[in-house]
Order: C-alpha cells, then structure tokens, then sequence
C-alpha cells in the first residue's frame, strides 16, 4: 500500500466512472480497470485455505492476477526469476538498455503492438548482429529482454532492458569470451547506431504498408501527413542505447533481474494521497542524479497516463534469444558450463513459495481447500492434500 494505505484499486474506484465517461476505452482497458478495482474484494469470489500443521483454517478474497496489477506479480516474478537461476552461467553479465525517441510518441500509443514488436526485433538482431562479429565475440550469443513502455512520471517512454551473458558460442561449439572482458561487450555508440539503421528501416516499411495507425483525433491530417519527413525527425535525432558495467557474482545478476521482470507502470508504495480530485505520487529525476520528487496530477489525468502502458492482448513483454531461447536454454547452458568446465556459478534458487505462512502457528504453509469464483461456481481441489479432512 501507498501512505494512508492509498492504492491504485481505491484511485480507481473514486475516479473510474467519471473517468471512463465520454472516453473511448478499449475493451482492455475497461478489463484491466475492473481487475485492478475489484482485486481482492468480494466481487470476485473467495477462496478456503487451511494449515495442514494447525489446522487453522480462514477466508481470503480472489486475486484478480491481471498483470498490470501492482499486487499481483509477486509470485509470477519469483518464478520466472527462479527459473532464471537455475539457468545463470559463470561469465559476466551485461545490462544493454535500448530507449526510442519522444519524437514516436503520441504516436506510439495508437501502434503499440506494432513498436513495441518493432523494438524488441531492432534491438534484438542488433544484439545479434554484433555478437556474430568475430571483432568483438564471433559466435551465437543468448538473452533475455524485458519491455518497459513507462518512465517514472508515467509519461510514455518505451525501453527494453536486456541482460547478455559475456561470452558466445562458436561454429564449433566452443565458448568465446569478450574482446574486452571486465570493461564492455560491444561499443555502445556503434550498438546505437545499427539500433537506430534497424527501427528505422522496418518502421518505414511498415509506414508503406499502412500497417501505421494516425488516429482520427490527433491534429495531424492524413492527408498532408508527411511521413518522410516525420521519420527524418526521428533520424537526426541520437538513439539512447544504455550498457551498464557487468555483473562479476550471479547473485548481483538475481538480485537485479528481480527488480525488473514484473513490474507496474507504478506501484502503490509510491502512492501519496489522493484528495480534491488529484492524486500524488512520489518519483526519481533521473536528469537530477535520482533526486527523490513529488508529482500532482488531475485524478483523470493520472488515469489516462497509466492506461497508456496497458499491453496489447496476448502481446509478450519478456522475450528471450539465442542459446537463452525458450525450449533449448537448459541444455545450453549445461552444454557452455560443461565446455569451459566450471560449476554453476550460485546457488540453485529455492521453490518458489505460492502459499501464504499460517497466522495461527507461523509454521505452516496455507493450503486452498475450495474457491468460489466471482460467478459463484464452487470449484473444490480434490488434489489438496488436505481435501479429505476438509
């Protein structure tokens, strides 16, 4: 909870309805605002948990899992991170962050799919690009990449931070460390440049295709829209692409990667007050060195800028590639530690915990024996191992 125990759900359900009038929501928007309102509260049904040390049984309201929601991503963070453990190499890891340009935006938010889908694919063959080049690796890298759409003060900002194990296989399956080892992977200037040449490209493909949305509301006319002078805008302008100092210990790599993988477009720790009809938030200026600040928004300002960053259906905000693919990881990453002959660097990461700790005994792990979900139907978990003592 934000002070005063503030949350995004209680924002909502005081400003929702005057927000959501004479607006065109999206049918996700409007399910992404009622999952977040009616996050465990009666609306959507409850669920019977017992201690199988104590016996100590209670009530908790449903979840509404929609991950936009800031109390819903604690368990699916710990584990994917989790799984990403178990997967960790004994090489250097490396923080690449690729940013696009203010110009995209307010663009952006009528094509999201389609630039976000373009981000990730410039950036990854970029990546790619540089890791196949026997100047700094000649092999196949893998990685991973987590899309953000958000800056601290909700403003669209749309980034992806990926993290690249230091090190490539080669045509012959050999391990390929660093030119550069311990200073940086790849030159950043050079990484920005191809980055830019990459978007660039497919984005102006897209743009003869017509597959780029201009809305009808915005001010722009479609019929003197120029559309090669709005990608020289975005040409002339340099490309932040942003690589950190490597990881040297595998539990600096989980601590970090934690930080990034679920996260909100705000969570409600940083939530202020809400009164008057405008809500405060707490934020870091990142171009004032991290200073702590205090923002004030109209509520239904507030709102809109946080649907911004509601994803497309089905759309895949974390991504992995090349030896780090979903499907081959594992038998990768044995292959590359069995090459350079190392253990495991790390320790294998604990089961994740997906049960709530009993608040009688403080022993036990809460079990669900039954749920009624928010239509009323009663589901009944006959594979509890508490199921028939219920």
């Amino acid at each position: 909870m934000g002070r005063n125990g503030l949350e995004l759900a209680g924002i909502i359900r005081n400003h929702g309805d005057s927000f959501s009038e004479g607006r065109s929501l999206s049918t996700k928007q409007k399910r992404v605002l009622s999952a977040i309102q009616y996050c465990r509260t009666e609306r959507l049904g409850y669920h019977l948990d017992q201690c199988p040390e104590c016996n100590h049984k209670e009530i908790s309201y449903n979840s509404c899992r929609d991950r936009h929601c800031p109390k819903c991503q604690g368990i699916a963070q710990r584990q994917w991170v989790e799984k990403r453990t178990n997967q960790l190499l004994p090489v250097p890891y490396y923080h690449v962050v690729f940013t696009l340009p203010a110009g995209l935006f307010p663009f952006g938010i009528y094509n999201k799919k389609l630039i976000y889908n373009l981000l990730f694919d410039a950036a990854a063959s970029t990546l790619k690009q540089f890791g196949a080049d026997p100047k700094w690796l000649g092999g196949k890298i893998g990685f991973f990449g987590i899309l953000h759409t958000w800056g601290q003060t909700l403003w669209h900002h749309p980034h992806v931070h990926f993290i690249v194990p230091g090190g490539a296989i080669g045509d012959k399956g050999q391990w390929i460390k660093p030119k550069h080892d311990g200073k940086f992977l790849f030159p950043v200037h050079a990484v920005s440049d191809v980055f830019r040449g990459k978007f660039m490209k497919n984005l102006e493909d897209e743009i003869k295709k017509d597959n780029f949305v201009l809305p009808d509301e915005m001010s722009v006319s479609k019929k003197t829209w120029n559309s090669e002078k709005f990608l020289r805008s975005l040409t002339k302008k340099d490309w932040i692409v942003y690589c950190k100092s490597p990881f040297k210990k595998a539990d600096q790599v989980i601590k970090y990667i934690g930080r990034y993988t679920h996260r909100v477009a705000i969570s409600n720790n940083r939530l202020l007050s809400m009164s008057g009809g405008k809500v405060t938030f707490a934020y870091r200026d990142y171009k004032e060195n991290r200073c702590k600040k205090i923002m004030h928004l109209d509520a239904h300002h507030f709102l809109q800028r946080f649907l911004w960053h509601v994803l497309p259906e089905k759309f895949h905000r974390i991504r992995h590639y090349g030896f780090l693919a979903n499907g081959i990881a594992e038998k990768s990453v044995a292959k590359i530690i069995n090459q350079i002959g190392a253990k495991k660097s790390g320790k294998s990461a604990e089961k994740t915990q997906t049960g709530c700790i009993c608040k009688n005994c403080g022993a036990g792990i809460m079990v669900v024996l039954k749920m009624i979900t928010a239509t009323g139907h009663l589901i009944t978990l006959q594979n509890s191992p508490l199921f028939n003592s219920s």
